[in-house]
């Protein structure tokens, strides 16, 4: 159990908002600045932060922001089972409650450089006379299911696993979300009381547009970031394969840039199609919200990414194909 606990992000992602620190070093390294409600909806990331959530949960509109920080410096966290590591932090909190504050309330811990939102606290969503942790684990499975799918999507893709804590103070159970392959959870959620605690731990889920897994492998098991980029519709048209042709090409030994130089294709001409998709993605989120507005013209966009993509298309798979 203690293996499975991410204890130092999600020390992090819960400690942060906090009025104090166990250690008086962490105060020290870290400025909290409160926000009014206007300040949050005026701000990028408070207000890309609101309009998810108000997507998510429609009734939220009406809760009243109670509470709002914006932290950042440093904290410390275990580098490993000997010692302590230094971690930059921006993080913006809101916490929102339904009028009257006696009901429902939820807590937004988002990312100030990324804009993602790395942990959700839902407190007393259900009836007080049957509270969360009364209900059975399938009932208990279905809200978290249903508070990631609508904060995330695609809950299908994860697997899952259940199990309660030795805490004999009170009830609680730990769920895991673990991305088929992976060793370690993408989010670890903390049931208890009226409280659902969700902390997204993880790196990138296997998109839904991906069409074939391993492209690239590391330590024997998918790398889903390099999937995700050259799971591309323009890419495959370009080198005129299919998917599973792209694998067991890369699974030889070759790059990409190896195939389309096989097929009289320059490395730009890849470079410029998987390019254009990931910068069109990335300024569709922003227009949606899901991350906060850069005010970038996609010509710069395209330049920025490029020191990213290029080690993608020329990157050659350590493992070999089997037969």
């Amino acid at each position: 159990m203690k293996k499975q606990l991410i204890g130092g992000i999600v020390a992090a992602a819960t400690l942060i908002p906090t009025a104090a620190f166990a250690a008086p070093t962490m105060i020290e390294m870290m400025t909290r600045k409160p926000m009014t409600a206007e300040q949050v909806k005026v701000d990028e990331v408070g207000k890309a932060t609101l309009e998810k959530l108000y997507s998510a949960f429609p009734e939220t509109r009406s809760f009243e922001i109670i509470n709002a920080s914006n932290a950042q410096g440093d904290v410390l966290k275990p580098a490993d089972s000997t010692g302590l590591s230094q971690m930059k932090v921006n993080q913006t909190s809101i916490i929102l409650q339904e009028k009257g504050g006696t009901g429902k309330k939820i807590t937004l811990h988002t990312n100030g450089i990324s804009g993602e939102i790395e942990h959700v606290d839902q407190e007393n969503w259900e009836p007080k006379e049957k509270p969360l942790i009364t209900l059975t684990d399938q009932e208990i499975k279905a809200k978290v299911d249903h508070l990631i799918d609508k904060m995330y999507g695609n809950v299908k893709a994860y697997e899952f696993a259940m199990e309660q804590m030795e805490n004999p103070n009170q009830k609680t159970l730990m769920l895991n979300y673990i991305i088929k392959g992976s060793e370690s959870p993408f989010y670890q959620v903390f049931v208890h009381d009226n409280a659902i605690n969700l902390t997204r731990v993880g790196g990138e889920p296997a998109p839904s547009h991906i069409k074939v897994e391993g492209l690239f492998t590391r330590d024997g098991k998918p790398d889903y970031t390099y999937d995700s980029i050259l799971n591309d519709d323009k890419l495959f048209a370009l080198l005129k394969i299919s998917p599973t042709e792209l694998k067991e090409e890369l699974a030889k030994g070759k790059s990409v840039a190896d195939i389309a130089a096989s097929k009289n294709i320059s490395k730009q001409q890849v470079y410029e199609v998987i390019a254009n998709t990931q910068v069109e993605k990335q300024m569709e989120a922003e227009q949606n919200g899901v991350v906060p507005k850069n005010n970038r013209s996609k010509e710069q966009m395209l330049k920025e990414i490029e020191p990213k993509l290029l080690p993608v298309i020329e990157h050659k798979n350590e493992t070999t194909l089997k037969k």
